[in-house]
């Protein structure tokens, strides 16, 4: 309801009694606010505090037991790349291996004879099931891409698609094969003759056993007549590329694989052959020790990063929402425990004997040149320093875990602070409702004696008009 502020002549000026009031009466919620702001900033304070405890675990696990540990990580390295290279899982052994690759790994190509359009219908559309078998073929020569005295054995997988008028063309033959995912891929290769439109297949694997026979129900003559290739009979498809094995040797010793992707030859190390080579290639597998060296720099770091968080954070005139919280201080004393803590087991028991060492402000720093001394010198006993069951990284790994992880420090006190902001607006939203009530009151009393006056004033003037005519 609008009210005058004031009345001429003596009126009160009622917004400003009214505010004034409100501003008293809003004295505590003012508070609320103010306590229900500190709490949020409490919250985003250790927000950034557990995005640093999440970095150290993460380092902690990348040094630990993880699988992924650097601590179990080999590197290899070829003398020649373009012809082999390879990787090391974390069952690698050490060494040097000798290579040699001979033939590598092929698969089976075939192509159609030509056609005039590779839109037109081939055939009377009559629905004709063609079947792909994939076997190995055996014995008698290839001449012009067509086998003689040859014999096919199939390796008893077999998958069919069906052609009728709906897909009886060579983009039609094309998109059934490829989408039936079985292990032929089809394409169309234009050869620039006078019937330049041939359909190309490729079996999708390597190796003798990947080669393809191909038959029909013999419904449709045409699709039979363009498809059927039987290698120890009638072939209207001509052999571009023969399926192959890879030969080669490690070592001396002659292997056979279907694959040039070879991760069964040598225990841990995955080969890839990628050319073939009569000159031996040197293949060295050896523990990655610049990658323990990342991985405890990172360590490192994420150490120091978490350590000078808390101390500025929780310091008394640091102005943070975090000022001097004793749960904090505690934290920052039990990382201090945990760096200064004696591994139990292991001729290496403490972190300066590796090389990371403390400086003044509490923070770690970390002489490379004598970690890798000491991983040269013994490196499974760094490896058990950092990863045994009291190892520092698995130390690290499971504090920081149960401060951020489910029910943990982090997690129960974000959650007493989100509980204590929900019963705070529940505070603040009631005494919304009654600052609104209380300043309609306010208005309205105040409005009403403004009233009052007015009218006094007016009661006062013609009592003294009526008293000065009287007198007159």
């Amino acid at each position: 309801m609008a009210t005058t502020s004031s009345i001429s002549g003596g009126g009160i000026d009622v917004d400003a009694i009214v505010s004034g009031l409100m501003t008293i009466e809003r004295l505590p919620l003012d508070q609320l606010t103010k306590k229900q702001t500190s709490y949020q900033s409490k919250i985003t304070a250790l927000g950034t505090l557990q995005s640093k405890v999440d970095a150290l675990q993460t380092a902690a696990k990348n040094l630990g037991s993880s699988s992924t540990s650097s601590l179990t990580s080999f590197k290899t390295t070829s003398s020649d790349s373009s012809i082999l290279s390879a990787t090391a899982g974390t069952t690698a052994v050490a060494g040097t291996y000798s290579l040699t690759v001979s033939s590598l790994a092929a698969s089976q190509k075939l192509v159609a004879a030509g056609q005039t359009s590779s839109t037109a219908a081939i055939g009377s559309g009559a629905a004709t099931v063609v079947t792909f078998d994939f076997g190995t073929i055996s014995g008698g020569t290839l001449t012009n891409g067509v086998y003689t005295g040859a014999s096919f054995t199939s390796g008893g997988t077999t998958a069919n698609i069906t052609i009728d008028s709906s897909n009886n063309t060579l983009q039609g033959i094309r998109d059934a094969i490829n989408s039936a995912n079985m292990g032929v891929t089809a394409s169309i290769v234009n050869d620039g003759s006078g019937t330049p439109y041939r359909l190309a297949l490729s079996s999708n694997d390597t190796g003798i056993a990947s080669s393809i026979k191909i038959s029909t129900d013999g419904a449709d003559a045409s699709i039979t007549g363009l498809l059927a290739h039987d290698p120890a009979g009638t072939q209207n498809l001509a052999e571009t590329v023969t399926a192959s094995n890879a030969q080669f040797k490690v070592n001396g010793i002659d292997i056979t694989k279907t694959s040039n992707v070879v991760s069964d030859a040598i225990d841990g190390v995955t080969l890839t052959l990628k050319q073939e080579t009569a000159t031996p290639v040197t293949l060295t597998v050896e523990r990655d020790n610049a990658g323990v060296t990342t991985a405890a720099t990172a360590l490192v770091t994420a150490y120091n990063d978490l350590y000078s968080a808390m101390k500025n954070t929780t310091a008394y005139k640091s102005g943070s929402a975090l000022a001097g919280d004793r749960t904090l201080q505690s934290l920052q004393q039990q990382m201090r425990e945990i760096a200064a803590t004696a591994v139990g087991s292991g001729t290496l028991t403490n972190l300066f004997e590796v090389g990371i060492n403390f400086k003044s402000d509490g923070t770690m720093q970390l002489d490379s040149t004598k970690l890798a001394t000491a991983m040269d010198n013994n490196f499974n006993d760094v490896a058990t320093l950092f990863n045994s069951t009291t190892g520092f990284a698995t130390r690290f790994e499971s504090w920081a875990k149960g401060l951020i992880g489910g029910g943990g420090t982090f997690e129960s006190q974000t959650t007493s602070w989100n509980n204590s902001i929900k019963q705070i607006t529940i505070q603040i939203d009631a005494m919304e409702v009654r600052m609104t009530s209380l300043e309609s009151m306010y208005r309205q009393q105040y409005s009403s004696l403004n009233s009052l006056l007015a009218s006094m004033q007016s009661t006062s003037s013609y009592l003294s008009q009526q008293l000065t005519s009287n007198g007159g």
